[in-house]
């Protein structure tokens, strides 16, 4: 059963080490276990901190504790610390959390933690609501935890809190944690802030915390901030900050796919190529079709044959079509040809269906397809507005919710700027539009209202996936009304 706020759950094995030890792995019997960094202590021979332990002195203890770890002997750690902890070490009582997670037994790590957290431990305090959460599903104990630990300063406390408002719905309460949480150095909330700045329509709020995630390293903060820069027309400072998310991440397709697009619109060939095999290299679709295509323009035609075979071999419709035309064209393989242009065909693609009625030698205006198939949008797409579809897929998705595609939102938009197209500035677009295409003036207006949408965010509720299907129809059947593909 899924509760809510439960999808970032602890590890298995907590993250950070015992109190005062330095951890590392190390096989104890053929079993990898944590261990801890051997750096020459010996088991104590100091008669007056044994002394000390054994007449009750709980940070003699828990030193003794320490070096027993150091050594591992977990074991005798686990005594002296259950001593220390008893006589009021809040290190101890901690560590003997940690020390139970890792031996699989919840139960007593819970209660070691609620000691520590009793005594004012913040990371103890999330570690028990945590396992509250994930063990009990106990969701009122694990919130008072959980807002004990994010106002004594727990970064991942307050982060937990946010998002377990955002399940609910509450969204001023989910900002109210979430930007604890980022002051505490929580990028991840940080990101998320200009995310539901974006949502709401407030563009400056999203701007300023995805450059405070991306100045502190966060790669999604500073790929985001890229496309609303984009989105915006300013290539320069897009540029600056996609260069800023490959910093922080070497292998990030988008940014890598976006400065290649850059570069190819300043016609440095060289620069995008670099860029768009990078994406390529992590098996990014796009990235794989635009170096094939940019490959072929640069006469690289084996490479280029390479990317697109494998973008095809994905199933994109435009890198079929383009291996199809390198295939005709530089092989004269009009069998290779023809399988690639049927298989973009199969999906839609306009031009590929073109291509192939050519190499079948279909008559005139007879479908290569026996049954064809919705049309693909095929039609060139400007940087702003796949800017816009990616940040709206990002937004109308939050928290696992379900998202259109990218390219039914592409495709929406682009439709209404190429039916409006040529139409006077005075003249009534739906009206127009109406009389001349059959349809009825309301399925346009709500083709309007939701591209609307999708280039204002805040201005109405994102457009549900069953929406954004509804839509499509109006949007091809308002493209055939029209005498156009």
């Amino acid at each position: 059963m899924t509760f809510v706020g439960t999808t970032e759950a602890a590890p298995a094995r907590p993250d950070i080490p015992l109190r005062g030890i330095q951890v590392r792995e190390v096989q104890v019997q053929g079993v990898q276990v944590q261990g801890v960094q051997d750096q020459g202590v010996q088991v104590p021979r100091d008669a007056a901190l044994l002394a000390a332990a054994r007449a009750g002195d709980p940070d003699a203890a828990h030193r003794l504790g320490r070096r027993y770890a150091e050594r591992g002997d977990r074991w005798a750690a686990r005594q002296w610390w259950e001593r220390a902890a008893q006589a009021g070490n809040v290190d101890s009582a901690f560590n003997l959390g940690i020390w139970h997670q890792r031996h699989g037994t919840p139960s007593e790590a819970m209660s070691w933690y609620e000691l520590a957290a009793g005594a004012g431990d913040a990371e103890a305090a999330f570690r028990l609501a945590v396992l509250l959460l994930d063990r009990r599903d106990d969701m009122p104990t694990a919130r008072r935890w959980l807002e004990t630990a994010a106002e004594d300063g727990s970064g991942r406390a307050a982060r937990r809190l946010g998002l377990l408002c955002e399940d609910e719905g509450n969204i001023t309460a989910a900002r109210h944690w979430h930007v604890k949480a980022a002051l505490e150095g929580e990028l991840r909330s940080a990101h998320d802030l200009g995310v539901l700045g974006y949502a709401a329509g407030d563009e400056t709020e999203a701007g300023q915390w995805w450059e405070y995630a991306a100045r502190g390293g966060h790669a999604e903060g500073a790929y985001h901030l890229g496309l609303l820069r984009q989105a915006l027309r300013d290539d320069d400072r897009a540029r600056t900050f996609y260069r800023l998310a490959l910093r922080a991440r070497a292998d990030h397709p988008g940014a890598a796919c976006r400065l290649g697009g850059l570069a190819l619109a300043r016609r440095d060939l060289s620069t995008a190529r670099a860029y768009f095999e990078l994406a390529a290299g992590t098996g990014h679709v796009d990235g794989l079709r635009m170096a094939g295509i940019v490959c072929v323009e640069m006469g690289e035609r084996a490479v280029a044959g390479h990317w697109l075979g494998l973008a095809a071999a994905a199933d994109d419709p435009e890198a079929a079509y383009h291996l199809g035309l390198l295939l005709v064209s530089e092989h004269g393989d009009l069998t290779g040809g023809r399988h690639w242009f049927r298989m973009a065909a199969a999906r839609g693609h306009r031009r590929a269906a073109s291509e192939l009625r050519a190499v079948l030698a279909c008559p005139h205006g007879e479908e290569p397809l026996l049954y064809p198939p919705p049309p693909y949008w095929d039609r060139p797409v400007t940087p702003e507005q796949s800017a816009r579809a990616e940040l709206a897929v990002l937004a109308s998705g939050r928290r696992g919710e379900p998202a259109p595609g990218e390219r039914d939102l592409i495709e929406i938009i682009g439709t209404w700027d190429l039916v409006i197209r040529g139409l006077p500035e005075q003249a009534d677009p739906i009206g127009r539009l109406a009389e001349t295409s059959g349809l009825h003036a309301t399925s346009i207006e709500h083709l309007c209202s939701v591209r609307a949408t999708l280039l204002r965010p805040g201005t109405a509720p994102w457009p549900t996936p069953a929406e954004v299907a509804h839509v499509l129809v109006t949007a091809r059947d308002l493209r055939k009304g029209l005498g156009l593909r």
